[in-house]
């Protein structure tokens, strides 16, 4: 990885390493066929997990890796270069995994979270529904407490795993409309009435599923709520910070392995007795995508020490983040599509793939104009 920032920590440096050879070896090879399979490959989740990756943030008590935030960004990012699908879902399982160790309890922990870390379990986040995307408070799930249970009922939409997933994060309502009328529950897959619709057929990501998840009548004990009564919202939100900063991640390293080939590329080209790579006006498109790439790999690793130390600025930071990373990641796979000529356009040459896998990126985990709310809302705040 070229652009790679070099003042890494030692076991940063370890870290991205060890991934690297991982992603070359195991996504790398096979992204394409898998993305032409729709194939989600379970086997390599759990070599994925012998290296720590998935329970990246979680405590080691409980088998996770106990990284960092910042440390988590080189991770998706080196995972990216291989296949921005299988990093984006690691992600997502990772973001599930944070969440019981941040909110569970104990019994939770113990239960869900070795399992999660070694990925023979799976987890999916489970917030969008068919009328609730964006206005996310605005969901229409509904979790009615009887006895000792909750009885779940309502469908999710655009759900990444779901049906390969074990474990399912569902934010549903509790109370009265609005945010705080949200709890957060675990519903474990084989659970009565939890089904799943078809595959969507999908311009990207086709390397994982993407399912509605469906809760008719779902019984779950009352102590498979995450948190307390109420407190689903803030830990969905939660959960999305650091889940932005994944899915920024991974549009650089997809964006980066586009702009890693485009240099072969034009190096082994001539065309009009000379290379490519020598053309002055491809050299500086060149320099403005790796310049961009840089800029945006600054503000992700501003973004995660924020979250990391906790800072109130964490999640404009995070929306800015996401936002800028992934329209760069996006912007610049493009371009390398365009210096490939017809050959990126190709599918055997995987330039297309990213970009297609990475158009998805400004719209998961809150679209980029809901990310320019949250940075306008936080500027605007103390004016109101």
């Amino acid at each position: 990885m070229s652009a790679m920032p070099t003042l890494l920590t030692d076991d940063q440096l370890a870290i991205v390493e060890t991934t690297l050879d991982f992603a070359q070896e195991h996504l790398a090879p096979h992204a394409v066929a898998w993305d032409q399979d729709k194939h989600f490959p379970l086997d390599v989740f759990l070599k994925a997990a012998d290296l720590g990756l998935g329970g990246v943030y979680v405590s080691e008590k409980w088998g996770g890796s106990g990284l960092t935030r910042l440390d988590g960004v080189h991770v998706f990012e080196t995972l990216a270069t291989g296949c921005p699908s299988i990093a984006g879902y690691l992600s997502i399982h990772n973001m599930v995994a944070w969440m019981i160790d941040r909110y569970g309890n104990d019994r939770q922990r113990e239960r869900l979270l070795p399992d999660l870390c070694a990925m023979r379990s799976l987890g999916s986040y489970c917030l969008t529904e068919p009328g609730a995307g964006s206005d996310a408070a605005a969901l229409r799930t509904r979790a009615e407490r009887d006895g000792d249970d909750y009885v779940l009922t309502g469908v999710k939409q655009f759900i990444s795993g779901a049906g390969a997933s074990q474990v399912y994060v569902v934010m549903a309502r509790t109370g009265a409309d609005g945010a705080s009328g949200i709890s957060a529950f675990l519903v474990e897959r084989g659970a009565p009435g939890l089904s799943f619709g078809p595959d969507e057929k999908k311009m990207g990501w086709n390397a994982q599923p993407t399912r509605q998840v469906v809760l008719d009548g779902v019984r779950v004990p009352a102590d498979h709520l995450l948190g307390g009564e109420g407190d689903g919202f803030r830990i969905a939100m939660n959960g999305l910070n650091g889940g932005r900063l994944g899915i920024a991640a991974c549009s650089l390293g997809g964006a980066q392995s586009a702009l890693d080939r485009s240099l072969s590329h034009l190096a082994d080209r001539e065309a009009f007795g000379a290379r490519l790579l020598d053309a002055q006006a491809l050299q500086f498109r060149l320099a403005d995508m790796a310049t961009e790439l840089a800029a945006a790999r600054a503000l992700v690793g501003q973004a995660a020490e924020a979250l990391d130390r906790g800072l109130p600025q964490a999640p404009q930071l995070c929306a800015m983040a996401k936002r800028f990373a992934t329209d760069t990641g996006y912007t610049v796979a493009d371009r390398a599509l365009q210096l490939h000529g017809g050959y990126g356009y190709l599918s055997e040459y995987g330039i297309e793939k990213i970009v297609r896998d990475l158009r998805v990126h400004q719209i998961l985990e809150g679209t980029n104009e809901i990310m320019r709310v949250i940075v306008a809302r936080e500027l605007t705040g103390a004016l109101r």
